[in-house]
């Protein structure tokens, strides 16, 4: 059994315990409860766990939508504040994290406060909860020879994940996780990943290049794909060319038919009032979209001009570059499942070590090690804009990026300090087996790379931190563990960033600060159970600098227990690296000196980014926009890594600024994150917001008050760009 349901210790109520997501919440009534199994199938909607309680009131710590169903099924009501008269009700209260369904016999009311959500019932009696784990696993793992012909009979069984063909699988709890490719001599196929028959079929040549980009819309149109000349998707009686434009015209094909779903789906079991129909101009009769089979369906959706809804599409959340070679079919099942854009560059541009009149700081296999201590041009490099990171810093800053043991360093002085060990001065600016790879530009939040080389700008994806995410099993404690280990005496300072970690009601963790760790003591603690790890210390190609020697990962044979991390230390790409290779999931390093100032703050709001529940990926976006040396930084391995889950499930980010009449206006960008993935929908608890929205989203709105605003910021923990500075909920003043 995944989730444990247990009585609450000081208060009246349950706890419920995710041992496949780390979650935990509780669940609070109005007397003390003996919870007692009951059949699963009791509920409307499936779940793993269910218990029954005596009690006339249920109440959960967060602000949440109440939909309310009848004993048949059918979508009576829904929001947070309402009442009902006596009858058989089934009821969802969304978000929570898991999904929480109740079944009662009894009229009620609906209320919420600044932060909880109550359900008063009119006669007490006996209340069944329902849990389900939002956690997705692969139905199983199809073998198949590599070549292009063979791989499209393994991409046209992505979509048998679906559970549904409606529109409602813009959902993520109703696509479930593509089975798993793996190449083999011959093709075979589990018994239990069954094709779905949508009527759909994508036709490409047969190369990797061309096949490779359609795998998400091969899932989700639940589409066979099949060789020929022009690329061209087809259903019955039309036709739509993905040419010119092969990879562009893919992407928006994805990207039109989503949002498309996501309207129509309010036709269905979730008739809300969705902010994106109200504002998509387009005179269609969605009833009869939503009704008809998915082949039908996506032949009207793309007889749309996609200039007449672009303005409405929300930027997507991610691009992923994957080389077409053979050795990356692993990953089309982990690309597809987060509905990714996908390109499949042929050939890639390298860096090289230009004299920092492009790149700077990242150097190259040849690079000398005089040009990397003590170069005169900022070791910063060049900025995204073209202006010199250096400029940014400030003279005092740009100077750190090398760490001679000679005269000129400046490594003794607090200015100068950098994230690398002063020791060396053979060291060059990388490894020489590392290359780097400058990827083509994306028009998405984020972007992964995979295949060879390190990506500039990009997460270096790799298969088995995605098969880990899948491994996820049952922990043996509840709690969320952080490690802040600082091996340096002068970054003292960043080690205060235990401070920020904990932040969080309802959610529970263990903190410890260690400092000045020998080998073998950084070696115990790598392979120890640890949620999360906050390394603040150098890094050289002798490996983690401890206080004894030095610790190269790349040469240790160890069983890494660190489950996602973060290396502020200069050049840790490849310790990083090897973290995830021998272990962990995920993490965020460097690829190039890092000065000590702007590392300590980007060391700072990583730590409040993950301590608000904020995945690998976006927590680094989220620190791009504040710091421009965040550009020295990428994610390694599973991109989409959380430690915790947000209050409200997805990964919201507030921009405010000061209109002359005294109001603000007030832009929210959601993120999907964990479970909560695109198409989840949100409602921001904001009184002049009266509809829902489609993550990823952005909500604007141009005259906001103090005091709405203060009372959506109290609700949870969330970064805040105020007038372009980034601050924080909890310490923002208007």
């Amino acid at each position: 059994m995944s989730i444990d349901i247990d009585p609450l210790r000081e208060a009246d109520g349950i706890t419920v315990t995710d041992h496949i997501e780390n979650t935990q919440f509780e669940v609070y009534t109005d007397r003390p409860v003996d919870p007692r199994r009951r059949p699963e199938s009791n509920h409307y909607f499936p779940v793993d766990a269910s218990v029954a309680v005596e009690t006339g009131a249920i109440e959960i710590p967060r602000v949440a939508v109440v939909e309310t169903r009848g004993g048949d099924g059918a979508l009576l009501t829904h929001g947070d504040c309402y009442e009902m008269p006596d009858g058989i009700y089934h009821v969802g209260i969304n978000p929570a994290p898991t999904k929480l369904y109740l079944t009662f016999e009894s009229g009620f009311s609906v209320s919420t406060t600044d932060r909880t959500t109550r359900i008063d019932l009119d006669t007490p009696g006996t209340v069944g909860l329902g849990f389900r784990s939002l956690h997705q696993t692969p139905a199983g793992t199809i073998t198949t020879p590599t070549d292009p012909e063979s791989l499209m009979d393994a991409v046209s069984l992505l979509g048998s994940a679906l559970q549904t063909t409606s529109p409602e699988r813009s959902f993520p709890t109703l696509r479930g996780h593509p089975p798993l490719i793996e190449p083999a001599e011959e093709f075979r196929v589990p018994e239990r990943v069954e094709p779905v028959e949508s009527g759909v079929r994508i036709v490409v040549p047969p190369e990797y290049r061309y096949l490779y980009p359609v795998v998400s819309l091969a899932y989700y149109f639940a589409a066979d794909v099949v060789p020929g000349d022009a690329p061209r998707i087809e259903g019955d009686g039309w036709t739509y060319p993905l040419e010119p434009g092969f990879e562009e015209r893919t992407a928006r094909v994805l990207r039109q038919s989503f949002h498309m779903d996501c309207l129509a789906r309010t036709e269905g079991f979730y008739p809300v009032d969705l902010h994106e129909r109200e504002t998509t101009d387009l005179d269609l009769d969605w009833k009869r979209l939503y009704n008809l089979p998915l082949a039908e369906r996506l032949g009207e959706y793309l007889e749309v001009p996609f200039e007449d809804i672009k303005p409405e599409l929300p930027q997507w959340t991610l691009t992923t570059d994957v080389r077409p070679d053979p050795e990356n079919v692993e990953m089309l099942p982990f690309v597809a499942g987060e509905l990714s854009i996908v390109r499949s560059p042929e050939t890639v541009t390298p860096v090289d070590d230009d004299g920092g009149v492009g790149v700077g700081f990242f150097g190259g296999a040849d690079r000398s090690p005089s040009a990397a201590t003590r170069r005169e041009v900022p070791v910063g490099g060049v900025a995204p804009d073209g202006g010199a990171l250096g400029d940014a810093l400030g003279d005092a800053e740009f100077v750190r990026g090398g760490a001679s043991a000679g005269a000129e360093s400046m490594a003794d002085t607090s200015a100068g300090t950098t994230r690398g060990a002063d020791a060396s001065a053979e060291r060059g600016a990388v490894s020489a087996q590392t290359e780097f790879v400058r990827p083509e530009p994306v028009d998405t939040v984020e972007h992964a790379w995979v295949g060879d080389g390190v990506p500039l700008d990009a997460n270096k994806a790799t298969l088995d931190a995605y098969h880990r995410r899948l491994e996820a099993g049952r922990v043996e404690q509840s709690r969320i563990s952080v490690l802040v280990v600082c091996n340096d005496e002068q970054m003292r300072e960043e080690g205060n960033v235990a401070d920020l970690y904990g932040l969080r009601d309802m959610v529970q963790f263990d903190i410890e600060v260690r400092h000045d760790l020998t080998r073998a003591e950084l070696r115990e603690t790598l392979e120890s159970d640890v949620d999360f790890l906050h390394y603040i210390g150098h890094v050289d190609d002798r490996g983690m600098q401890c206080a004894d020697s030095y610790l190269d990962l790349t040469d240790e044979d160890l069983e890494i227990g660190v489950s996602a991390f973060l290396l502020n230390a200069c050049q840790s790409y490849q310790q990083g690296e090897a973290l995830v290779h021998r272990g962990s999931r995920g993490g965020i390093v460097t690829l190039s000196d890092v000065a000590n100032s702007p590392a300590t703050t980007l060391g700072r709001i990583i730590a409040r980014l993950m301590n608000s529940g904020f995945n690998l990926r976006t927590a680094l976006h989220v620190a791009k926009r504040e710091l421009i040396t965040g550009h020295q930084y990428i994610v390694v391995g599973d991109g989409g890594t959380t430690i915790c889950q947000s209050r409200s499930g997805i990964a919201p980010v507030v921009q405010l600024a000061k209109s002359d009449d005294g109001l603000y206006s007030m832009e929210i960008d959601s993120y999907p994150n964990g479970p909560y993935g695109v198409g989840t929908m949100t409602t921001p608890n904001v009184d002049t917001i009266n509809s829902s929205y489609y993550v990823p989203s952005h909500i604007h709105m141009d005259s906001a008050s103090k005091e709405s605003i203060n009372q959506f910021v109290e609700l949870e923990t969330l970064p805040i760009f105020l007038e372009e500075k980034l601050t924080w909920s909890d310490r923002v003043e208007l």
